[in-house]
C-alpha cells in the first residue's frame, strides 16, 4: 500500500522518540519512534483517512478526529499531537504542507478583514454557546484567557487572580480612573478593576449576547451598578475618552486587515496622559498562518500576530510602546487545566451537545496546548501610551501595585463570601 510507506516517511522525522502505532483500515500496522514512553496508538477507520492526513495535516488531523475517522486507541489525542509536534520546528520548509500553508497565508492577506457584521457573527460562533459549557472548565471569575502562574503549584483560580493583578499593575491605576475594557467577556476583569484595583468607572464592551447577560448578573451580585457597565457594542462604536484602556484576549479576533483601525480607535479614545494594555496571543517568530482548523471550526476570522505585524500598526496610530512582556508557557498551563477539567466533566458537555462536539472541543484544547508547548505560540502584553511621561520611568511601580493588590484580593474574596452568607 503506497499510503502506508508515504505516511511512514512523512512521520518518521517527527516521531524520533516515543512510541506511535498507526493502524490502517486494511489491516496494516506500522510502528514509529524509539519505543520509549507511553505508547500512543491511532486507527484510521477508512482507506481515505490517511491520505487526507498526509495531504493536509494542519486541517485534516482535527477533521478526522472530530468525525471519528481517526480513532485514538492508546493514549489521548493530546498525547498524539504532542508526539508528532514536538519536533515540528525542524520540518522541511519545502514540504507540501509548508507550501500549502504559504498559499493559505497569501489568501488570508486578502480575506482577513472583519467588518462589524462579520465580527459579530464570528464572536457568536464561539462565545454564544451555552454558558453551562464554559462553567465546566473555567475558574470562578470566568477568565477565558491566559492565566499567570507566578508561583509553582498555583491553582487555575489563583493564577487567574494573579493575571488580573498583573494586568492592573501595568495599567498603573491610582484611583478613580475611567477604564474601557475592549472584549470584556463575562465581566470578571471589569469588576476586578473597580472592586479591587480602584478604577472609578469601567465600561466593558463585547459582541456576545451570552457574555453580556452573565456580566450584568455579576455586576449586580457584586453591587457594582453605577461603577461597572457592560454594553453589546463594537469597539469602533464607543464614544468618549478614557484614562485607561485594556484589552485581554480580544485582539486575536480583529484580523490582520483590522490592526490599523483597532489602534487608531484606541488612540482616539485614550486620554492624552492615558495608558493602555494589550494582552494577546501571538507567535514568537515570523508572521505565519493561523491554524486552518482553528479558524474554520473554533475562531473564524482570527489571526495570531507576530510582533512585526503589531508594532507597525501601533506606530502608524501615533501610540508609543512603553513596555512589552512575553508570557511563555503560561497559556500551556492554562489550557492543561481547562483540558483536564473539561475531560473530567465530558459527560456533562455531551449532555449539552453531543459526542462529536466533545471530540471537537477535546481536539481544540489539546491542539492549542500543544501549540504553546511546541510551536512558539506565546502571549504578548504590550503597554502603550500617548505621552512619553505618562508612566514612571522604572518598572518598580508594577511590582508595588501587584503587591498592594494581592492584599486587596484577600479582602475582596472575604467580603464576597460574607455577602453570600
Amino acid at each position: 500500500m503506497a499510503i502506508v510507506s508515504l505516511l511512514q516517511r512523512a512521520l518518521e522525522p517527527l516521531v524520533r522518540t516515543g512510541s506511535l502505532t498507526l493502524r490502517f483500515a486494511g489491516g496494516r500496522q506500522i510502528e514509529l519512534g524509539d519505543g520509549t514512553g507511553r505508547r500512543v496508538a491511532i486507527r484510521f477507520t477508512d482507506r481515505w483517512a490517511p491520505w487526507a492526513l498526509l495531504l493536509d495535516p494542519d486541517l485534516q488531523t482535527g477533521e478526522l478526529f472530530t468525525d471519528g475517522r481517526l480513532v485514538v486507541e492508546g493514549g489521548t489525542i493530546y498525547d498524539f499531537l504532542h508526539l508528532v509536534m514536538r519536533h515540528s520546528a525542524e520540518t522541511d520548509p519545502s514540504s507540501s504542507a509548508a507550501a500549502l500553508d504559504r498559499l493559505r497565508t497569501g489568501w488570508r492577506r486578502w480575506t482577513g478583514g472583519n467588518n462589524r457584521q462579520r465580527a459579530r457573527r464570528n464572536v457568536a460562533h464561539h462565545y454564544d454557546l451555552d454558558d453551562r459549557l464554559y462553567a465546566l472548565f473555567l475558574d470562578p471569575e470566568w477568565q477565558y484567557s491566559c492565566a499567570y502562574f507566578e508561583n509553582p503549584g498555583m491553582s487555575l483560580a489563583e493564577a487567574q487572580r494573579a493575571k488580573m493583578r498583573h494586568v492592573a499593575g501595568k495599567l498603573s491605576l491610582t484611583g478613580g480612573e475611567r477604564v474601557l475594557d475592549i472584549g470584556c467577556g463575562w465581566g470578571g476583569l471589569a469588576c476586578y478593576l473597580a472592586q479591587v484595583a480602584g478604577a472609578g468607572a469601567v465600561l466593558g464592551v463585547t459582541l456576545s449576547d451570552e457574555q453580556i447577560a452573565r456580566a450584568r448578573d455579576r455586576i449586580l451580585a457584586r453591587r457594582l451598578t453605577g461603577r461597572v457597565e457592560v454594553a453589546l457594542r463594537d469597539f469602533r462604536d464607543v464614544d468618549g475618552t478614557f484614562d485607561r484602556i485594556v484589552s485581554v484576549g480580544m485582539f486575536e479576533h480583529v484580523g490582520r486587515a483590522g490592526y490599523d483601525d483597532f489602534f487608531r480607535t484606541c488612540r482616539n479614545r485614550l486620554a492624552s496622559d492615558g495608558v493602555m494594555l494589550l494582552h494577546t496571543i501571538g507567535v514568537s517568530d515570523a508572521p505565519s498562518l493561523t491554524n486552518p482548523w482553528i479558524t474554520k471550526h473554533v475562531f473564524p476570522g482570527g489571526h495570531l500576530p507576530a510582533l512585526s505585524e503589531i508594532l507597525p500598526a501601533i506606530e502608524r496610530a501615533g501610540l508609543m510602546v512603553t513596555d512589552i512582556e512575553v508570557l511563555r508557557l503560561h497559556y500551556a498551563e492554562t489550557l492543561r487545566a481547562w483540558r483536564e477539567a473539561f475531560m473530567a466533566r465530558r459527560a456533562s458537555a455531551a449532555a449539552l451537545y453531543d459526542e462529536r462536539f466533545c471530540r471537537l472541543w477535546e481536539y481544540y484544547l489539546s491542539m492549542s496546548e500543544t501549540a504553546f508547548r511546541c510551536e512558539g505560540v506565546v502571549v504578548f502584553q504590550i503597554q502603550l501610551a500617548r505621552r512619553i511621561d505618562a508612566l514612571p520611568i522604572t518598572r518598580g511601580y508594577m511590582a508595588a501595585s501587584e503587591s498592594a493588590l494581592r492584599a486587596g484580593d484577600v479582602e475582596s474574596v472575604d467580603r464576597r463570601q460574607a455577602q453570600a452568607h
